[in-house]
């Protein structure tokens, strides 16, 4: 595990508090609408098209989804960013999430061009997200929630991303 991994991991364990499953206790619904808001104007604006978002996702940790179309992207394959309720954590994947591997396996495949994979990525660090490997919110959750009982094989992802 890297060091960047690790504290990631690390961020992720702080996040997690058992009382406040679906959103943290100090949530605000409406920041989080500005905030995605902003995510849409700049993935508009950096890949010169519309994108289209899903906002305030019930029963979920996952806040929304902000879908750059495919035919902006380089390799024509749909680009997903999903936000959290929780610390303003943000997933990028190619087509949907689980869809690859993470985005390294969705570039070796040929499907996310490094290019269009950059203006995502800092997109989202100027504007204060914070941007989770796949492949590390694949990893086993090991916190202290009890996450649903339908969850045969709670994961980070579940924690953060996923439905209750």
């Amino acid at each position: 595990m890297t060091e960047s991994e690790a504290d990631l991991l690390a961020l992720l364990r702080e996040l997690d508090d058992p009382q406040w499953l679906e959103w943290p206790q100090n949530y605000d619904r409406g920041e989080s609408a500005v905030r995605i808001g902003g995510l849409v104007a700049r993935l508009e604006g950096d890949f010169a098209t519309r994108c289209s978002a899903e906002r305030d996702t019930q029963d979920s940790s996952e806040y929304g989804r902000v879908v750059v179309p495919g035919d902006a992207t380089v390799c024509g394959t749909r680009i997903v960013v999903c936000v959290s309720k929780f610390g303003s954590l943000a997933l990028v994947c190619a087509d949907n999430p689980g869809a690859f591997l993470g985005t390294e396996k969705a570039q070796a495949e040929g499907e996310l061009d490094g290019a269009d994979l950059a203006k995502v990525n800092r997109a989202l660090v100027e504007l204060d997200y914070v941007v989770v490997a796949d492949e590390l919110l694949e990893s086993d959750y090991d916190g202290p929630s009890r996450l649903p009982w339908h969850v045969q094989r709670p994961s980070w992802w579940h924690r953060f991303f996923g439905s209750f």
